[in-house]
């Protein structure tokens, strides 16, 4: 699940007393991750070192003059950029003190914003729309600004993408209660304006936020009512100017965040990666009213990851950079790691199996001697170790034969550190399968089962594995995704069970499978019975009484004395109808959990052939249960009784016409038939035990009995 670790401080807040706002205008990237640029609301532009938590440089305007939009940072030139009286745009390195004695130029229209992607030149976006380079503008600072805007339509956000190594600027407007989203493409310029679909009345977004993934740009947004939308432009859709012409812009609700009482009024939303979103502002569902909380929400599975209380006034403003979100809240600017791996259901439902966040608890040592615990750098360390380990085997799986690639994630796996790589550990997993599907020459069973026995894996993470194994039949990988994959669909679970059960004899004997589920099925099949007697609701001679019953319609059937001894001591011993591990590989199926409304349409795909075969391997086991309760050892992989007549009554259910019709199914359906009716009579007796034992409970003790007593109770 994803996870928000302890948080440090960055830097006080002094928010303006008349204004609902942090005080801060923007926080921005600098050279790298662990640098950023934080702008006030007034004069100052403050770099700071994340994990020193320390402040580089400072630059601060005039008394009189006011930063009117966040700095930023070209990566390209080595400079800062910020305007100051929305005209003045102001350039200059790390190395000038006073900001008064560096480039400035003044333009001819008001700016709205300065963006600058990594690796990409800043753009200067105008209050009425326009879109410059920053290069190009400054060639000609006086240049005519053209306006695209409507009257009475104003920006209210904007951000730059680079997509397709082109850069986009996007912003969002609004008019008389209309909301629009322009997507303006540089080099060559092209612009597309869309108009958002309109919410309840006199609702406005809060905030927004945008991502580009699979060739689509996504616009994510969220209303005072709690909720979250995304819009999906394509981006072969962007073609020449629409004009003024606003396209409509479907949406799909994402998210219904609980608002409490009244509406939402500073919060915000933010993309973090394909399924995950933070939120801030948003009332916590099990902690009652109060709304100062950061949340990470999964949409995919629309449940909540992970949640923070921030003390404080929360502004509703929220950055995030390199696993990092920054959040002002009261009179702190506070930096919160957080972790988002992979989205899948065992990973949303918290049953995905992995390392626990680190603990921000000091040492003994810390205690004694006063050093102060920083989990921050801890968390950013073992991030680091993780994105090197992960880019590195990216490039290794792709390219490396499979000694090589076996050898190295042999030495992965036997690290001390590997539970802070159980987040890599499922995208190692679906590289491995994709290769081994694309190239038939490549294949790594153990590597596969290695990464498998680490339990960081499931289903939903690498959907491809299963069926790569059915495909190479190797069933010994099969066998540990069914016994170690908590989230199996029941198509694939009926595909393993068609396999297994095609199977030829021979070539299960071939095989090496998981010891524990064999020495099970080696023990029951070769156990030796003495004298049986009635277990579990059955015996072999009420079997042939009920047979008999059943074939004579319900009359009594006379048997002697001799009889009834001889069958009693000396019980018909039955065989498997299947090979030793192939019935290995048959209770792994049976033990897979399901859900009947979706497994019964699959098992309908199986031949009656298939059918009579794991039913008789169905009523062997019953048989043996029913001879010897000891069987059922919680130490060993064995279906349980009650799992053996589940599965018995589903392929009843989608197979019972045509076994009706198929002649060789008769006695086998008799003989189920009697196992049904011997359940029922089980079940009928304990419910008689249940009340016996109820009434007895009910009876008062008698306090007067001495050291020798006898007492007689009468049952009704």
């Amino acid at each position: 699940m994803a996870a928000l670790y302890e948080g440090y401080t960055l830097c006080g807040l002094v928010p303006a007393q008349t204004l609902p706002n942090s005080g801060i205008q923007g926080v921005e990237t600098e050279r790298d991750s662990d640098h950023v640029i934080v702008t006030d609301s007034t004069r100052s532009v403050t770099l700071y070192k994340v994990s020193d938590q320390k402040p580089l440089s400072s630059w601060t305007v005039k008394q009189g003059q006011t930063l009117t939009c966040s700095a930023v940072y070209s990566s390209q030139s080595k400079e800062f950029v910020a305007v100051s009286d929305s005209k003045v745009i102001r350039i200059w390195k790390e190395e000038d003190i006073l900001l008064d004695k560096a480039f400035k130029a003044t333009v001819s229209a008001d700016v709205w914003r300065v963006h600058c992607v990594p690796e990409g030149e800043p753009v200067v976006l105008f209050q009425r729309g326009a879109v410059r380079l920053l290069d190009s503008l400054l060639s000609a600072p006086q240049q005519p600004i053209e306006e695209v805007l409507a009257q009475e339509e104003a920006i209210r956000w904007s951000t730059n993408i680079l997509a397709e190594s082109k850069q986009f600027v996007i912003f969002t407007t609004e008019q008389k209660g209309d909301h629009f989203l322009y997507l303006q493409r540089l080099n060559p310029n092209t612009l597309q304006r869309y108009r958002l679909e309109r919410e309840e009345p006199g609702l406005s977004p809060l905030s927004f936020s945008a991502s580009y993934r699979d060739n689509h740009i996504r616009l994510l947004y969220l209303y005072p009512n709690g909720h979250v939308y995304q819009s999906v432009v394509s981006m072969r859709g962007l073609g020449a100017d629409e004009g003024a012409q606003a396209l409509p812009l479907p949406r799909n609700l994402l998210l219904g965040l609980p608002v409490g009482e009244g509406l939402l009024e500073a919060a915000s939303a933010l993309v973090l990666d394909e399924a995950h979103v933070a939120v801030v502002g948003v009332p916590h569902p099990s902690a009652g009213a109060g709304k100062d909380f950061l949340c990470i929400w999964n949409t995919n599975f629309q449940t909540l990851q992970a949640g923070k209380e921030m003390a404080g006034k929360i502004y509703g403003q929220l950055w995030g950079y390199s696993n990092k979100l920054f959040i002002p809240h009261g009179k702190t600017l506070s930096v919160i790691p957080y972790e988002c791996p992979k989205s899948s259901l065992a990973a949303a439902l918290g049953k995905l199996k992995q390392a626990k966040a680190p603990a921000s608890v000091p040492s003994w040592n810390n205690i004694l001697h006063g050093e102060k615990a920083q989990p921050s750098r801890t968390v950013e360390t073992r991030k680091t170790v993780c994105w090197i380990t992960e880019k590195h085997f990216q490039f290794l799986i792709q390219m490396a034969p499979v000694e090589e690639v076996q050898k190295e994630v042999e030495g992965l796996l036997s690290r001390a550190d590997i539970q802070d790589l159980q987040a890599s550990l499922g995208q190692l997993a679906s590289t491995l399968v994709s290769r081994s599907l694309a190239d038939p020459a490549f294949y790594t069973p153990s590597t596969l089962a290695q990464l498998v026995h680490t339990q960081s894996l499931c289903h939903s993470v690498c959907p491809d594995l299963v069926l790569l194994a059915l495909e190479k039949k190797d069933y010994f990988l099969c066998q540990l995704c069914l016994q170690f994959f908590p989230d199996i669909p029941e198509a694939v679970t009926c595909a393993c069970l068609k396999a297994f059960i095609s199977m030829p004899d021979a070539d299960a004997e071939k095989m090496s499978l998981e010891p524990e589920s064999v020495s099970f099925m080696e023990t029951l099949i070769v156990r030796e019975h003495g004298q049986v007697g009635l277990q579990n609701g059955f015996s072999p001679t009420s079997f042939d009484g009920d047979r008999s019953d059943a074939l004579s319609g319900g009359g009594a059937v006379l048997k002697t004395r001799e009889e009834d001894k001889e069958k009693t001591s000396t019980p018909p011993e039955q065989i498997c109808p299947v090979g030793l591990y192939k019935a290995v590989l048959l209770n792994e199926v049976l033990r897979t959990p399901y859900s009947d409304t979706f497994l019964l349409p699959h098992l309908k795909d199986l031949s009656s052939q298939q059918v009579v075969l794991f039913l008789q391997y169905l009523q062997f086991l019953y048989l043996k249960y029913s001879q010897d309760a000891s069987t059922q050892m919680h130490g060993l992989r064995s279906p349980s009784l009650t799992q053996i007549m589940d599965w018995v009554c589903l392929l009843l259910d989608a197979h019972f016409t045509v076994l009706v019709m198929t002649p060789e199914a008769k006695g086998l359906l008799l003989n189920l038939h009697c196992f049904v009716k011997s359940q029922v009579r089980l079940v009928s007796e304990l419910g008689k035990i249940e009340g016996s034992l109820q009434e007895l409970n009910k009876m008062k003790v008698k306090k007067d009995v001495g050291q020798y007593s006898i007492e007689v109770i009468e049952l009704f």
